[in-house]
């Protein structure tokens, strides 16, 4: 694979200063374009250390307008970092639309670093890359535009490099004792580094290998392929965009299936004496488990979704009222804003996964890309198709990290859901709950329904399984969900006997 990028490859000096200037108007150019297009543009830049990757960045930085452009660099995770599904800290570090993210160091170098020490096996790498090879279809699918550069060197080569720059006063803090021993393993890191590459380079994000040993070659190379991808892109795009069918999303709603909310008996209740001793004692209960889960550093995430007027809203705060205030966060969900819009829609999720031991409720959530945006039309098709597979693996990789993931959906039928409209009209301080959409949405009951029952049969696994709650009495479904909370809680955790 290596071959042809440890034939020494250069450029004579004359050859660059002629070359360059051309090159940088048409990627400055290009890069005016990007500006106002729909999808963000994401550099990798890997390879072997010695390599020249961060004289590569710098010219690009140089070349480019660094005000659209921001340049990531990861090392070691930091422990905010690792308290949270590895992932995180690239997700909320993506680049807008419009604008292009060089990450130095990715979500390669962690299972390179560790297949290469040992740390993994071959088996444990393949999982890592299909993880990868999700993440970046997920993107790609959404419209961002991946470019994936490697840097290589020969043996020899890398051994030489390093020794320069460690020979040099103003060079040689550059190298380190990790350095040193990365050169001891650089034939097994090469393997790793084969197998990585031939396995993660696909037709919508393939790697762009280059010899490192000249850095006028190197960069110019880097240089000319970014603006080659960005151009192929920015055509791409606008053919898809003039051709995508926006097409409402009931289009393809199936109005004979069975739904699986008419399954639920919304007549059940709970007297207010069993009600009240009921709260009590799992409030009392959840006191206690979410004490031993910020012990444990076990963190949770619960979302609510539901009808409007279900009973959302009464049913966080009657576990928040059990919950240290200090250790939980809520999250109530609306139209995304700008600055939401100009990333995937996962993004603004991503940003507010908790820490070890912390809560985060969300009050509606991701899913509704396949509820409102679906039924209203906001997201194509295709969008809101592909986004059960991308949901269902945003939230596997929540559950492998540790987090308990608890779904809930309110259900209620439409004659209490309308008498609870009249109710909040009458409270003077609920009337802002009721807006004309409230009513608006009535209108699409059965659509909306279609959607839930299909949301929840398709995003219903074993590790983040659904749990339909009849809310008719808010009473009853209140308990129902402090219950779940406590059991699944307790369940999880490492409790002395």
């Amino acid at each position: 694979m290596f071959e042809i990028a440890e034939l020494g490859h250069t450029l004579k000096k004359t050859d660059y200063n002629e070359q360059v200037p051309e090159l940088r108007t048409q990627l400055l150019l290009t890069q005016q374009k990007l500006m106002n297009c729909d999808f963000p543009v994401i550099i990798l830049i890997s390879g072997v250390d010695g390599g020249g990757k961060g004289e590569v960045i710098n010219l690009l930085n140089e070349w480019m307008d660094p005000r659209y452009m921001q340049t990531i660099a990861f090392d070691e995770p930091s422990d905010e970092e690792k308290e949270r599904p590895k992932f995180w800290r690239f997700w909320r570090t993506l680049p807008s639309k419009g604008s292009i993210g060089i990450f130095v160091g990715s979500w390669y170098s962690d299972p390179l670093s560790q297949r290469v020490y040992g740390e993994i096996d071959d088996n444990q790498l393949q999982i890592e890359l299909m993880n990868i090879k999700e993440l970046e279809r997920l993107l790609f699918d959404d419209g961002a535009l991946i470019i994936k550069c490697w840097l290589h060197l020969k043996k020899d080569e890398q051994k030489k490099r390093i020794k320069n720059l460690e020979k040099n006063p103003e060079t040689n803090w550059q190298v380190t004792e990790r350095d040193k021993k990365h050169l001891k393993l650089y034939d097994d890191f090469i393997g790793v580094a084969e197998k990585t590459l031939t396995e993660t380079s696909t037709g919508d994000a393939p790697w762009l290998i280059v010899d490192g040993s000249d850095i006028r070659y190197s960069s110019f190379s880097v240089g000319q392929h970014v603006l080659h991808r960005i151009e192929q892109h920015i055509e791409d795009r606008t053919a898809k965009v003039n051709s995508t069918n926006k097409t409402n999303g009931t289009a393809r709603i199936n109005p004979n299936q069975q739904s699986l909310l008419d399954s639920l008996d919304l007549s059940l209740k709970i007297d207010k004496k069993s009600y009240n001793e009921q709260l009590d004692y799992y409030q009392s209960k959840l006191k206690n488990l979410a004490r031993i889960a910020q012990q444990q550093k076990r963190s949770c995430i619960l979302v609510f979704e539901g009808w409007d007027a279900g009973g959302k809203g009464g049913a966080i705060r009657r576990i928040t009222h059990a919950v240290d205030a200090r250790n939980y966060r809520v999250i109530p969900v609306a139209a995304p804003t700008d600055e939401e819009r100009s990333h995937h829609y996962l993004w603004r999720f991503w940003r507010h996964i908790p820490r070890a031991g912390k809560v985060t409720l969300y009050d509606r959530s991701w899913y509704g890309r396949v509820l409102v945006e679906r039924v209203e039309g906001f997201a194509s098709v295709n969008e809101w198709q592909r986004a059960y597979s991308e949901i269902a693996n945003f939230e596997d990789a929540l559950v492998r990290h540790g987090i308990l993931l608890l779904k809930f959906w309110l259900h209620i039928d439409k004659d209490e859901q309308l008498k609870r409209f009249h109710e909040r009209e009458q409270i003077s301080y609920k009337k802002y709950k009721i807006t004309e959409d409230d009513y608006r949405n009535r209108e699409k009951w059965d659509d909306y329904k279609h959607a839930v029952n299909e949301m929840v049969t398709r995003t219903s696994t074993r590790s983040a399984p659904w749990l339909l709650v009849e809310g008719n009495d808010k009473k009853y479904a209140r308990i129902k969900i402090l219950k779940a909370y406590c059991e699944k809680l307790e369940s999880s955790l490492q409790l002395s006997k």
